[in-house]
């Protein structure tokens, strides 16, 4: 087992412990803002299994009938979690309005912080740890899966300062308030995901910064190129250009030439493939 995979699998297991004790503080304690966390946890959950199968259909040897690899797999995976968090945000928003035109009373205030600060630790540790396998291995499913996390921290500790006020203050209203805006927060944290996630889908090119590096690498060998093409598939990189060379080049010559613009690229940029097509000059 790969570490991506061993990473989803983490993030699987810290989401069904943050959603039981959640769930059962929230429907005890009568919270709307701890229910609409234990809602946002479950769809993170959700994600996070479409996250560990993804990243292991991804990392699949190309076959016939995917000649380029099977790293947009990653990216549907994105767009299915993005979509997860819109849905969550509506059942949060529709809870919250619901309890705004009603009184409630929310009981076990000390309880309901501390689950949210025991939450907060919890999506922290792990957050940071997809985060940090994602940009090793340029995971966007990882990626997307650090970031419900990372919005499950703000708005845990969000819903904990809530808590707190409402046991000091007795204002009941801040407890459905507080759940809209963790809904408005969430639904931010979608949109980002849904552009990263759906954009390579439709090849959009490499960054401006890589193809920074393949123009320098060419020019460091005294050559010129034209029609440089590049797009990515999950974390597989591809790009292919006209280079020019001397008409009068043996064929080995040129051959070797490729051959090593190929390695310098692919030693600056992680899981790259390159197709360069000779034209005499």
């Amino acid at each position: 087992m790969n570490e991506k995979v061993k990473t989803a699998r983490l993030s699987i297991f810290s989401n069904i412990f943050l959603i039981a004790m959640k769930l059962a503080i929230g429907i005890v304690g009568g919270s709307v803002s701890i229910i609409s966390e234990a809602i946002h946890s479950g769809i993170d959950l959700i994600a996070s299994v479409i996250a560990y199968f993804s990243v292991r259909i991804s990392d699949t040897p190309p076959d016939k009938e995917h000649p380029y690899g099977h790293g947009k797999y990653e990216n549907v995976s994105g767009v299915i979690e993005a979509i997860l968090i819109f849905f969550a945000a509506g059942i949060i928003i529709y809870e919250a309005i619901d309890k705004l035109e009603g009184k409630s009373q929310i009981n076990s205030l000390g309880l309901g912080s501390l689950v949210m600060v025991i939450s907060a630790i919890v999506n922290t540790y792990v957050s940071r740890k997809l985060y940090k396998i994602a940009k090793k291995t340029d995971s966007i499913a990882l990626e997307a899966d650090a970031l419900h996390l990372k919005t499950d921290v703000y708005t845990s500790l969000g819903v904990a300062i809530g808590l707190l006020l409402i046991w000091l203050t007795k204002w009941y209203i801040l407890d459905p308030i507080i759940a809209l805006c963790v809904a408005l927060l969430i639904l931010k944290e979608s949109y980002s995901l849904l552009k990263n996630a759906f954009y390579p889908l439709l090849d959009i090119s490499l960054s401006d910064d890589e193809i920074k590096i393949i123009t320098e690498v060419i020019v460091d060998h005294k050559l010129q190129f034209h029609s440089l093409k590049t797009r990515k598939s999950g974390q597989f990189k591809f790009a292919e250009m006209h280079l020019e060379m001397p008409a009068d080049i043996k064929l080995k010559e040129a051959h070797d030439t490729c051959d090593n613009i190929e390695k310098e690229i692919q030693q600056r940029i992680q899981n790259i493939e390159v197709n360069i097509h000779v034209e005499p000059v």
